[in-house]
Protein backbone atom coordinates (compact mmCIF):
# COMPACT_ATOMS: atom_id res chain seq x y z
CA UNK A 1 0.00 0.00 0.00
CA UNK A 2 1.45 3.58 -0.56
CA UNK A 3 0.68 5.96 2.39
CA UNK A 4 0.41 9.89 1.30
CA UNK A 5 0.10 12.67 3.97
CA UNK A 6 -0.52 16.07 3.61
CA UNK A 7 2.72 16.77 5.24
CA UNK A 8 4.49 16.10 1.95
CA UNK A 9 2.61 18.10 -0.63
CA UNK A 10 4.68 17.56 -3.76
CA UNK A 11 4.49 13.98 -3.61
CA UNK A 12 0.75 14.07 -3.10
CA UNK A 13 -0.07 16.45 -5.75
CA UNK A 14 2.09 13.86 -8.50
CA UNK A 15 0.24 11.53 -7.47
CA UNK A 16 -3.19 13.24 -7.31
CA UNK A 17 -2.01 14.48 -11.24
CA UNK A 18 -1.53 11.02 -12.04
CA UNK A 19 -5.06 9.79 -10.92
CA UNK A 20 -6.77 13.13 -12.29
CA UNK A 21 -7.72 11.27 -15.99
CA UNK A 22 -9.91 8.27 -16.27
CA UNK A 23 -7.16 6.93 -19.01
CA UNK A 24 -4.72 6.85 -16.38
CA UNK A 25 -7.03 4.97 -13.65
CA UNK A 26 -7.94 2.83 -16.69
CA UNK A 27 -4.67 2.01 -17.19
CA UNK A 28 -3.69 0.73 -13.96
CA UNK A 29 -6.99 -1.26 -13.52
CA UNK A 30 -5.71 -3.35 -16.52
CA UNK A 31 -2.19 -3.51 -15.15
CA UNK A 32 -3.82 -5.15 -11.68
CA UNK A 33 -3.56 -8.53 -13.37
CA UNK A 34 0.28 -8.53 -15.11
CA UNK A 35 2.60 -6.34 -16.99
CA UNK A 36 1.85 -5.26 -20.48
CA UNK A 37 3.50 -3.44 -22.87
CA UNK A 38 2.70 0.10 -24.82
CA UNK A 39 1.48 -1.43 -27.67
CA UNK A 40 -0.87 -3.87 -25.06
CA UNK A 41 -2.12 -1.40 -22.91
CA UNK A 42 -3.04 0.72 -26.81
CA UNK A 43 -5.27 -2.12 -28.21
CA UNK A 44 -7.23 -2.69 -24.93
CA UNK A 45 -7.90 0.60 -24.37
CA UNK A 46 -8.42 1.07 -28.18
CA UNK A 47 -6.56 4.68 -27.69
CA UNK A 48 -3.70 6.17 -29.72
CA UNK A 49 -0.58 4.74 -28.57
CA UNK A 50 1.64 7.98 -28.77
CA UNK A 51 -1.47 9.22 -25.96
CA UNK A 52 -0.49 5.58 -23.89
CA UNK A 53 3.43 6.95 -23.84
CA UNK A 54 2.20 9.96 -22.83
CA UNK A 55 0.22 8.39 -19.52
CA UNK A 56 3.00 5.85 -18.83
CA UNK A 57 5.40 8.61 -18.27
CA UNK A 58 2.83 10.25 -16.04
CA UNK A 59 1.82 6.94 -14.38
CA UNK A 60 5.99 6.32 -13.86
CA UNK A 61 6.74 9.62 -12.68
CA UNK A 62 4.57 9.62 -9.67
CA UNK A 63 5.56 6.05 -9.13
CA UNK A 64 2.29 4.44 -9.45
CA UNK A 65 3.78 1.92 -12.27
CA UNK A 66 7.70 0.76 -13.54
CA UNK A 67 8.83 0.18 -16.80
CA UNK A 68 11.66 -2.34 -18.87
CA UNK A 69 12.74 -1.71 -21.81
CA UNK A 70 12.60 -5.13 -23.62
CA UNK A 71 14.20 -5.98 -26.79
CA UNK A 72 11.74 -6.59 -29.99
CA UNK A 73 11.48 -7.52 -33.15
CA UNK A 74 11.42 -3.80 -34.08
CA UNK A 75 13.78 -1.81 -31.45
CA UNK A 76 12.63 -2.17 -27.88
CA UNK A 77 9.57 -2.63 -25.99
CA UNK A 78 8.33 -0.89 -22.41
CA UNK A 79 6.97 -3.06 -20.39
CA UNK A 80 4.79 -1.79 -17.56
CA UNK A 81 3.89 -3.33 -14.09
CA UNK A 82 1.43 -1.50 -11.40
CA UNK A 83 4.01 -0.99 -8.14
CA UNK A 84 0.90 -0.64 -5.79
CA UNK A 85 -2.70 -2.40 -5.12
CA UNK A 86 -4.01 0.38 -2.40
CA UNK A 87 -3.34 3.77 -2.13
CA UNK A 88 -3.94 5.55 1.39
CA UNK A 89 -4.11 9.23 2.18
CA UNK A 90 -3.39 11.08 4.95
CA UNK A 91 -5.29 14.66 5.09
CA UNK A 92 -4.08 15.58 8.68
CA UNK A 93 -2.00 18.70 9.08
CA UNK A 94 1.21 18.99 10.88
CA UNK A 95 0.13 19.44 14.65
CA UNK A 96 0.69 16.82 16.75
CA UNK A 97 -2.22 14.56 17.89
CA UNK A 98 -3.12 14.84 21.56
CA UNK A 99 -1.46 11.99 23.47
CA UNK A 100 2.25 12.52 22.36
CA UNK A 101 4.86 12.68 20.31
CA UNK A 102 4.23 10.22 16.87
CA UNK A 103 7.12 7.93 15.95
CA UNK A 104 7.91 4.67 14.02
CA UNK A 105 10.26 2.42 14.45
CA UNK A 106 11.07 0.35 11.77
CA UNK A 107 13.18 -2.92 10.99
CA UNK A 108 13.60 -5.25 7.54
CA UNK A 109 14.02 -9.35 8.71
CA UNK A 110 15.92 -11.43 5.62
CA UNK A 111 13.62 -14.11 5.10
CA UNK A 112 16.42 -16.41 5.91
CA UNK A 113 16.84 -15.73 9.15
CA UNK A 114 13.73 -17.31 10.36
CA UNK A 115 14.09 -19.19 14.22
CA UNK A 116 11.46 -21.76 13.84
CA UNK A 117 10.24 -23.71 11.03
CA UNK A 118 7.87 -26.49 10.10
CA UNK A 119 7.58 -27.77 6.57
CA UNK A 120 6.58 -30.53 4.10
CA UNK A 121 7.44 -30.73 0.59
CA UNK A 122 7.33 -29.55 -1.79
CA UNK A 123 9.78 -27.21 -0.15
CA UNK A 124 13.54 -25.53 -0.99
CA UNK A 125 15.21 -22.55 -0.83
CA UNK A 126 17.44 -20.17 -3.17
CA UNK A 127 19.87 -17.78 -2.36
CA UNK A 128 20.80 -15.04 -5.59
CA UNK A 129 23.40 -17.41 -6.82
CA UNK A 130 22.01 -20.58 -6.72
CA UNK A 131 20.06 -23.59 -5.03
CA UNK A 132 20.96 -23.50 -1.14
CA UNK A 133 19.71 -27.12 0.11
CA UNK A 134 18.66 -30.15 -1.44
CA UNK A 135 14.94 -29.90 -2.50
CA UNK A 136 12.03 -31.68 -1.21
CA UNK A 137 13.95 -32.19 1.91
CA UNK A 138 12.48 -30.58 5.54
CA UNK A 139 15.72 -31.48 7.44
CA UNK A 140 17.73 -29.14 5.27
CA UNK A 141 15.59 -26.32 6.63
CA UNK A 142 17.70 -26.79 9.45
CA UNK A 143 21.09 -26.36 8.37
CA UNK A 144 23.03 -22.60 9.04
CA UNK A 145 22.99 -21.82 5.44
CA UNK A 146 19.44 -21.25 5.34
CA UNK A 147 20.20 -18.01 6.84
CA UNK A 148 21.32 -16.86 3.16
CA UNK A 149 18.20 -17.86 1.89
CA UNK A 150 16.33 -15.22 -0.48
CA UNK A 151 13.61 -17.38 -2.16
CA UNK A 152 11.56 -19.62 0.40
CA UNK A 153 8.54 -22.34 -0.42
CA UNK A 154 7.11 -24.92 1.15
CA UNK A 155 3.83 -26.70 0.84
CA UNK A 156 2.63 -26.63 4.18
CA UNK A 157 3.94 -25.71 7.63
CA UNK A 158 4.95 -22.33 8.54
CA UNK A 159 8.45 -20.24 9.42
CA UNK A 160 8.82 -17.98 12.33
CA UNK A 161 10.72 -14.61 12.61
CA UNK A 162 11.89 -12.96 16.17
CA UNK A 163 11.78 -9.06 15.63
CA UNK A 164 14.11 -7.01 17.88
CA UNK A 165 11.54 -4.40 19.32
CA UNK A 166 13.90 -1.77 20.57
CA UNK A 167 11.42 1.11 21.81
CA UNK A 168 11.71 3.59 24.07
CA UNK A 169 10.14 2.76 27.56
CA UNK A 170 7.28 5.28 27.66
CA UNK A 171 6.26 4.14 24.12
CA UNK A 172 2.61 3.36 23.78
CA UNK A 173 2.00 1.01 20.71
CA UNK A 174 -0.88 2.20 18.36
CA UNK A 175 -0.62 0.03 15.09
CA UNK A 176 1.91 -2.71 13.84
CA UNK A 177 2.07 -3.06 9.93
CA UNK A 178 3.65 -6.30 8.62
CA UNK A 179 4.61 -6.25 4.63
CA UNK A 180 5.89 -8.98 2.52
CA UNK A 181 6.17 -10.76 -1.07
CA UNK A 182 4.17 -13.67 -1.27
CA UNK A 183 2.39 -16.17 -3.41
CA UNK A 184 0.90 -20.02 -3.35
CA UNK A 185 3.31 -23.10 -3.93
CA UNK A 186 2.49 -25.36 -6.88
CA UNK A 187 4.59 -27.38 -9.35
CA UNK A 188 6.43 -24.96 -11.96
CA UNK A 189 3.96 -22.37 -11.66
CA UNK A 190 -0.10 -21.75 -11.52
CA UNK A 191 -1.82 -18.98 -11.47
CA UNK A 192 -5.24 -20.69 -10.48
CA UNK A 193 -4.02 -22.45 -7.40
CA UNK A 194 -5.38 -20.85 -4.48
CA UNK A 195 -3.54 -20.60 -1.18
CA UNK A 196 -4.94 -19.51 2.53
CA UNK A 197 -1.83 -18.24 4.03
CA UNK A 198 -1.86 -16.94 7.65
CA UNK A 199 -0.01 -14.33 9.67
CA UNK A 200 0.14 -14.55 13.52
CA UNK A 201 1.70 -12.17 15.84
CA UNK A 202 2.96 -13.16 19.60
CA UNK A 203 0.49 -16.38 19.08
CA UNK A 204 -2.42 -14.05 18.06
CA UNK A 205 -3.39 -14.75 14.58
CA UNK A 206 -4.13 -11.88 12.64
CA UNK A 207 -5.77 -13.30 9.48
CA UNK A 208 -5.27 -15.37 6.76
CA UNK A 209 -4.81 -13.69 2.59
CA UNK A 210 -5.88 -16.25 -0.09
CA UNK A 211 -3.61 -16.10 -2.70
CA UNK A 212 -5.42 -16.52 -6.29
CA UNK A 213 -2.17 -18.73 -7.45
CA UNK A 214 1.79 -19.44 -7.95
CA UNK A 215 2.63 -16.86 -10.51
CA UNK A 216 5.48 -17.64 -13.67
CA UNK A 217 3.94 -15.95 -16.20
CA UNK A 218 6.69 -13.31 -16.83
CA UNK A 219 10.33 -13.19 -15.25
CA UNK A 220 10.18 -11.17 -12.21
CA UNK A 221 11.95 -7.81 -11.78
CA UNK A 222 14.36 -9.12 -9.68
CA UNK A 223 14.50 -12.69 -10.37
CA UNK A 224 18.32 -13.89 -10.96
CA UNK A 225 19.92 -14.75 -14.49
CA UNK A 226 20.21 -18.57 -13.28
CA UNK A 227 16.74 -18.96 -12.06
CA UNK A 228 14.43 -21.13 -14.80
CA UNK A 229 11.63 -19.55 -16.35
CA UNK A 230 9.44 -22.26 -15.78
CA UNK A 231 9.63 -21.62 -11.94
CA UNK A 232 8.14 -19.21 -10.07
CA UNK A 233 8.49 -15.65 -10.70
CA UNK A 234 7.19 -13.09 -8.31
CA UNK A 235 4.40 -12.77 -5.83
CA UNK A 236 1.98 -9.90 -4.44
CA UNK A 237 3.42 -7.86 -1.53
CA UNK A 238 0.68 -7.83 0.90
CA UNK A 239 0.37 -5.52 4.19
CA UNK A 240 -0.77 -6.45 7.11
CA UNK A 241 -1.95 -3.85 10.10
CA UNK A 242 -3.28 -4.23 13.21
CA UNK A 243 -4.21 -0.80 15.21
CA UNK A 244 -6.33 0.06 17.99
CA UNK A 245 -9.37 -0.88 16.31
CA UNK A 246 -8.95 -3.94 14.02
CA UNK A 247 -6.68 -5.79 11.75
CA UNK A 248 -6.47 -5.19 8.35
CA UNK A 249 -5.00 -6.30 5.35
CA UNK A 250 -3.81 -4.21 2.30
CA UNK A 251 -6.88 -1.82 3.99
CA UNK A 252 -9.44 -3.83 3.82
CA UNK A 253 -11.04 -5.34 7.17
CA UNK A 254 -9.64 -8.61 8.34
CA UNK A 255 -10.26 -9.50 11.92
CA UNK A 256 -11.23 -7.67 15.09
CA UNK A 257 -7.91 -8.57 16.56
CA UNK A 258 -6.30 -5.35 18.10
CA UNK A 259 -2.66 -4.10 19.00
CA UNK A 260 -3.53 -4.88 22.49
CA UNK A 261 -4.10 -8.28 21.81
CA UNK A 262 -0.83 -8.69 20.61
CA UNK A 263 0.59 -7.94 24.34
CA UNK A 264 3.49 -5.95 23.04
CA UNK A 265 4.14 -4.18 25.36
CA UNK A 266 6.32 -6.45 28.58
CA UNK A 267 8.34 -7.75 25.56
CA UNK A 268 11.67 -7.24 23.93
CA UNK A 269 10.99 -9.00 20.51
CA UNK A 270 8.21 -9.83 17.96
CA UNK A 271 7.35 -13.18 17.41
CA UNK A 272 6.02 -13.20 13.85
CA UNK A 273 5.04 -16.48 12.20
CA UNK A 274 3.58 -17.11 8.34
CA UNK A 275 2.35 -20.28 7.32
CA UNK A 276 -0.96 -22.56 5.85
CA UNK A 277 -2.94 -23.92 8.70
CA UNK A 278 -2.98 -27.94 8.98
CA UNK A 279 -7.03 -27.00 8.95
CA UNK A 280 -6.68 -24.44 5.57
CA UNK A 281 -9.30 -24.49 3.00
CA UNK A 282 -6.97 -23.83 0.40
CA UNK A 283 -3.74 -25.65 0.91
CA UNK A 284 -1.53 -24.43 -1.99
CA UNK A 285 1.65 -23.66 -0.04
CA UNK A 286 3.46 -20.94 -0.09
CA UNK A 287 6.50 -18.74 -1.58
CA UNK A 288 8.07 -15.90 0.44
CA UNK A 289 10.50 -13.56 -1.46
CA UNK A 290 13.47 -11.72 -0.47
CA UNK A 291 15.51 -8.59 -1.86
CA UNK A 292 16.90 -10.95 -4.76
CA UNK A 293 13.90 -12.22 -6.38
CA UNK A 294 10.40 -11.59 -7.37
CA UNK A 295 8.73 -7.96 -8.15
CA UNK A 296 9.85 -5.92 -5.57
CA UNK A 297 12.91 -5.35 -3.41
CA UNK A 298 12.22 -5.54 0.34
CA UNK A 299 12.44 -8.43 3.19
CA UNK A 300 10.06 -8.97 5.55
CA UNK A 301 9.08 -5.12 6.72
CA UNK A 302 8.23 -4.62 10.22
CA UNK A 303 6.92 -1.02 11.09
CA UNK A 304 5.55 -0.15 14.48
CA UNK A 305 3.96 3.17 14.77
CA UNK A 306 3.71 4.41 18.73
CA UNK A 307 3.28 7.87 20.86
CA UNK A 308 5.72 9.11 23.27
CA UNK A 309 3.17 9.94 25.94
CA UNK A 310 3.96 13.37 27.83
CA UNK A 311 6.02 12.28 31.48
Amino acid sequence: MLDLSITDPDRLVTVAHALSTKARVNMLELLGTRSLNVVEIAEALQLPVSTVAHNVKVLEAAGLIRTELLPASRGAMKLCTRNWDDIHIALRNGAKPVGGQQATYEIEMPVGHYSDCEVTPTCGMASGEGMLVQEDEPSSFYHPKHVRAQLIWLRDGFLEYLLPLALPPEARIQAVEVSMELCSEAPSYDHNWPSDITLWINGQEVGTWTSPGDFGDRRGRLSPEWWSDWATQYGQLKQWRVDEQQATLDGERLSPVTVDDLQLSSRPSLRLRVGVKPEAVHKGGLNLFGRQFGDHEQEILLKVHYALDPK
